[in-house]
């Protein structure tokens, strides 16, 4: 994971109370945060600067948090934290729909934002365990197959039909966590710490709307729904 101090986070809060407290805390661990106070102008700033964090208001004016979460996922796979003022479930869902990694509610605590940007970051940069011992060695022989998808854990590349599929990086580690356990029911809570990082219980629909959009690039019969447990990779 990059240093601290070279992480930079695009902060985008219509509230200037709040843009301002958080921006103050961030910068206490060491976070160099950018801000913007309506979507438009955090579209902007982030098209001009590239932050490696998004950090998103739902209510914004102009152009609201989950209409700049779906522009930028236009072009990016950046890390997207959302934030709902009321934690309400049509906010959260239509927030992670649009192609957010996670979301907290406000008012936020401070060591739950940092441990969340963290865990998101970790997911952006990280290398799985047969990457880190062998490099980067790439080639079919690598690659784990599963019909028509082509998972290769070294290079981190997934391909469908020979066409290489872009993953956010939740969806990436979402995808490799099923095929290292092809078959096996994984229930949604295991997902959780292995996938988003909780160490505590967390919110299962980041679950449940991250595998939908998993569906959706890898194919809607791939990954099983085991009702009342959870959801396995088809073989």
């Amino acid at each position: 994971m990059p240093e601290t101090s070279a992480v930079t986070v695009l902060l985008v809060e219509d509230d200037e109370v709040i843009r301002r407290s958080v921006a103050l805390a961030l910068e206490r661990y060491g976070y160099r945060v950018t801000t913007a106070a309506d979507g438009l102008d955090g579209l902007e700033r982030f098209r001009d600067d590239r932050p490696d964090l998004l950090l998103l208001d739902v209510m914004l004016p102009g152009l609201d948090g989950i209409g700049l979460c779906r522009r930028i996922r236009e072009t990016s796979t950046a890390p997207v934290l959302m934030m709902s003022a009321r934690g309400d479930s049509l906010d959260v869902v239509s927030g992670l729909e649009a192609g957010a990694d996670d979301y907290v509610v406000k008012p936020v605590d401070t060591a739950v934002l940092v441990a969340r940007i963290r865990s998101l970051l970790r997911r952006a940069t990280f290398a799985p365990a047969q990457q880190r011992e062998q490099g980067t060695r790439t080639g079919t022989a690598d690659r784990l197959v599963f019909g028509d998808l082509a998972v290769d854990p070294a290079a981190l590349e997934v391909y469908r039909d020979g066409e290489e599929i872009a993953l956010a990086p939740t969806e990436l580690r979402l995808l490799l966590e099923f095929a290292e356990h092809p078959g096996i029911v994984l229930d949604r809570q295991t997902l959780l710490r292995n996938v988003w990082d909780y160490g505590w219980d967390g919110d299962s629909r980041v679950v449940d709307l991250c595998v939908q959009r998993l569906r959706k690039k890898i194919g809607a019969d791939r990954i099983e729904t085991v009702r009342g447990f959870g959801y396995k990779l088809r073989r």
